[in-house]
């Protein structure tokens, strides 16, 4: 019965966003108690308290961009575009473009690329964070960010991660640049 609500979940998941969720099944049929432990980290992911919109999906979009070649980063630019993120500012997080960023998704795209590169200058960007939003804000970063960067690799571990596509924002193709290594 639990398979069956879980099946039909993410098989409207996968209509509703256009994401391949085979991984997820594949998981669902071979293991349904990992699958089930897995599943829980949907709410974490999903979680925001404090953070902006833009700041909070631009988090996101780093996170994916750095584990993921489209799929994964196509169904986060789809949910930030279903929560309000303007197009024109998903687009400047796919293209690192902070000069076109807006305040608060410069903020939060800095926030991520600092924690992802494990940059010198983390403490300066979370102060910065809570200085502008408080604690719960550098949660609902990290949050996001983190273990939203859980899904491509678990889809990457389990044989699914083969796919790269082009990353659209309102139908339009984003040439998605990514941190230099």
């Amino acid at each position: 019965m639990l398979r069956a609500i879980a099946r039909h979940r993410l098989r409207k998941m996968s209509a509703h966003y256009n994401y391949d969720v085979s991984y997820m099944e594949w998981l669902l049929d071979v293991s349904p108690s990992a699958f089930f432990k897995f599943a829980k980290l949907i709410d974490p992911a999903r979680h925001r308290e404090a953070a902006p919109v833009n700041a909070y999906f631009a988090a996101k979009l780093v996170g994916a961009l750095v584990e993921d070649c489209g799929p994964c980063a196509q169904l986060v630019v789809n949910m930030a575009t279903e929560a309000g993120m303007p197009g024109d500012q998903i687009a400047a997080v796919l293209r690192r473009d902070t000069e076109a960023m807006h305040e608060d998704t410069v903020l939060g795209f800095r926030f991520a690329d600092a924690i992802t590169a494990r940059g010198a200058n983390e403490d300066d960007v979370r102060d910065a964070v809570r200085g502008a939003w408080g604690d719960k804000a550098i949660i609902d970063l990290t949050l996001g960010l983190q273990i939203g960067r859980m899904f491509p690799m678990i889809k990457a571990g389990l044989g699914f991660g083969k796919e790269c596509r082009r990353v659209e924002v309102g139908g339009a193709p984003v040439d998605v640049v990514k941190r230099a290594a």
